[in-house]
């Protein structure tokens, strides 16, 4: 979809897909979700907030 490799490229990973997973995987990736609260205010959550292992 036009959007910039963010982690450098091997050739075994020729699948955008597999591009997808290591920019995940290196907590690279600028997601953030914001979430609506009853009072109508949000929160926005990065998506690293998520995927931390505790």
């Amino acid at each position: 979809m036009g959007a910039p490799i963010l982690v450098e490229v091997s050739e075994k990973f020729s699948s955008p897909i597999d591009m997808a997973l290591k920019e995940l995987e290196a907590e690279i990736l600028p997601i953030t979700i914001r979430r609506t609260l009853p009072d109508r205010t949000y929160q926005d959550i990065p998506l690293k907030w998520l995927l931390k292992e505790e």
